[in-house]
């Protein structure tokens, strides 16, 4: 007879979830002392938020932009790619410093609470190298952007989405390549059992991996995470050095299993995919928006192809973040929902997986069931008291479908002749 069976590639609803009340993984001081972080913390990453989104739109939808862009341009000399690399620079600088108080309050917050092992020169030196990370990738941006405008004003922007998306799959590649390690060191993992077990967990997946990594997180924090970056031969499963000295080999090999399910369902490709063609419509979105006379008018510009564009651009493209960050955190969610089903349908150990949850949460003074605001707005993963539901809801459905296969007939009824 057939029998129903657990789908493996369902692709779970996280919001769906309810939370466990009352809930026993969590102790009442603990689920305190993350709400109070949460609330500790709020301010200044929301403030940081609303302040940069405040000036982009301010310097954007105003003359004070183009004012800015026009007295900086002495900077480079007085030509034209001298005024777009003053307003771009210039740009980044005011967001950067901005941002530096809101980040400082963050992580003054975040070290009352243990969570900061870094000191203030450090942090310092971590924004340097952020600020100039930011340069780098900005200045030719907006360089090719700007040569795009002054081939066509009204129609730069069809190239320019075409080359907005392969800039995204670039950029997805060389991350780990470039980009991180310029925050972190990161050394094979030495020879051992938990090595050889990730590494088998990977092949019993399917999924090849080039090496694992040890990333020392413990610089700055006593977070604990796990992840695997790259593509194709840059693909590499990365541990955390505080996450290898804080929990058991076997939550350890449950995070990567997590990790594993985002290869195994192609995450990150079809992410990047994602991406490039939501970067390729947003610069159309941005094209047809900057060629609307009002919003040049207000922002003290002729046409796109004038350098004094670029903050009502800026502007621009902050607000189509703002607006699709909802949607895109709720797709963040569904997909690490899946990458939980993935690990439990990988090692079959829900309370392994649970206990994992709770360390991760506790250790990191995670809230474990935020306002439900919040969580719609901003969450990129469920909750913790979301996720372990979840793992219970599947060890249920695998019950049942055991027992419905036990019951069942053994063989098929005979059919009586008429």
């Amino acid at each position: 007879m057939n029998t129903p069976v657990p789908d493996p590639d369902a692709v779970p609803d996280p919001d769906a979830v309810p939370d466990a009340a009352p809930n026993p993984d969590f102790t009442p001081a603990e689920r305190a002392r993350g709400r109070a972080l949460r609330r500790a913390q709020l301010p200044w990453a929301l403030g940081g938020r609303l302040a940069g989104l405040a000036l982009t739109l301010v310097l954007g939808l105003t003359p004070a932009g183009a004012a800015l862009v026009t007295a900086t341009r002495r900077w480079f000399g007085g030509s034209r790619t001298a005024e777009v690399l003053a307003g771009g620079s210039a740009l980044v600088l005011l967001g950067q410093a901005l941002q530096l108080p809101f980040g400082a309050g963050v992580r003054a917050v975040r070290a009352r609470y243990g969570l900061v092992t870094q000191g203030w020169a450090g942090w310092a030196m971590d924004a340097v190298r952020s600020l100039a990370l930011t340069l780098l990738l900005v200045l030719p941006l907006v360089l090719g952007l700007f040569a795009f405008t002054a081939w066509s004003p009204r129609h730069w922007w069809f190239p320019a989405a075409g080359a907005a998306a392969l800039l995204t799959v670039a950029l997805s590649f060389l991350h780990p390549l470039l980009i991180e390690p310029v925050f972190n060191r990161f050394s094979p993992m030495p020879a051992g059992e938990l090595r050889t077990a990730l590494l088998a967990l990977a092949e019993r997946d399917g999924v090849r991996v080039r090496d694992v990594l040890v990333a020392d997180a413990s610089r700055r924090t006593t977070a604990l995470n796990a992840y695997v970056s790259g593509l194709g031969a840059t693909r590499r499963i990365v541990a955390y050095d505080t996450l290898l000295s804080a929990a058991e080999p076997r939550e350890v090999e449950l995070v990567v299993a997590h990790e594993l399910g985002h290869v195994k369902h192609r995450d990150v490709p079809v992410g990047t995919a994602l991406g490039a063609v939501g970067a390729a419509v947003a610069v159309v979105v941005l094209g047809l928006l900057a060629d609307w006379h009002p919003l040049l008018s207000a922002a003290g510009a002729d046409d796109a192809a004038d350098p004094r564009a670029l903050p009502l651009l800026a502007a621009l493209a902050a607000l189509i973040g703002a607006l699709s960050g909802p949607v895109q955190c709720a797709v963040s969610r569904r997909i690490e929902a899946r990458a939980d089903r993935h690990a439990l349908e990988l090692t079959g150990d829900v309370e392994q997986f649970t206990a994992m949850q709770r360390r991760l949460a506790v250790v990191n003074v995670s809230d474990v069931d935020p306002p439900r605001v919040l969580e719609l707005l901003f969450a990129t993963h469920p909750s913790a008291t979301r996720r372990i539901a979840a793992a219970r809801a599947w060890q249920a459905e695998r019950e049942r479908t055991a027992s419905t296969s036990a019951d069942g007939p053994a063989t098929e009824p005979r059919t009586t002749p008429g």
